[in-house]
């Protein structure tokens, strides 16, 4: 990473189209995403845009699967982080305009690729400092949708803790149900 490997990475997803080699580099900035010492430098050399802009591949659902661990991985080292003291402040990943791909890809998703988008989205909302991009985009509603209705029980009891822990989301649930 030191010598430039993110910016390798970031610069091949643009010069490609074979799905396999696409796969291939999601995952290695998947598995990076993971390692919250380098969440600056994958954000500073477009590696978390250029996760992004994949998913524009029709057919990729091995890469959408890819980028949406990327992205869970990425929110939840960001959540530890900031649950340590070491991380202040709206998540790197709201500038890249990850909220709009989380709620496009969370109605079209299946199994392990829906589980990671939802898992991210929680990661997200549990961000004080993320709540107004939360609000104004529309995933406040998918985090209650999931609240009432994702399959799995720790999906579903995660987005209502995350909605109790934010009092804005607890306001905006009231006025909802009145």
């Amino acid at each position: 990473m030191n010598k430039g490997g993110g910016r390798l990475l970031a610069n091949l997803t643009y010069k490609t189209n074979d799905i396999q080699t696409l796969r291939m580099i999601t995952g290695a900035i998947a598995n990076l995403c993971g390692n919250e010492k380098l969440h600056i430098m994958l954000k500073k050399d477009g590696v978390t845009r250029a996760l992004l802009e994949l998913s524009k591949i029709d057919d990729a659902d091995d890469v959408i699967t890819q980028i949406a661990r990327g992205i869970a991985n990425f929110a939840k080292c960001e959540t530890r982080n900031r649950y340590n003291g070491k991380r202040k402040g709206k998540s790197l990943l709201i500038d890249d305009n990850v909220l709009n791909w989380i709620l496009y890809h969370s109605k079209r998703a299946h199994g392990s690729t829906r589980r990671n988008i939802d898992l991210a989205l929680c990661h997200l909302a549990q961000n004080e400092h993320n709540t107004a991009d939360i609000v104004s985009s529309g995933a406040l509603e998918e985090l209650h949708r999931m609240s009432e209705e994702s399959l799995e029980n720790d999906i579903r009891d995660f987005a209502k803790k995350t909605l109790n822990l934010n009092p804005a989301f607890v306001k905006s649930s009231q006025i909802a149900n009145v």
